[in-house]
């Protein structure tokens, strides 16, 4: 787990795990609120000295193989 302590004005959540977590991010939002009880009160953008728990990066699944489509064909 990693703590995040917002330090900055007009810091939202999703912007949060955006930048920690890349696209994958938003996936996190409802085990952050998990972790995080009460977070969800305190508005969207998250006053100056909120504490974040962030959880672990989320292992990466590699995509199986996909049919291609043709077109043309």
């Amino acid at each position: 787990m990693e703590t995040i302590n917002v330090s900055r004005a007009h810091t939202t959540l999703d912007l949060i795990l955006f930048r920690r977590f890349g696209a994958t991010g938003q996936s996190l939002l409802e085990s952050v609120l998990d972790a995080n009880p009460g977070l969800a009160r305190k508005g969207a953008e998250l006053p100056i000295g909120t504490v974040v728990v962030l959880p672990e990066r989320p292992a990466t699944v590699s995509p199986g193989a996909r049919p291609v489509v043709d077109l043309f064909g």
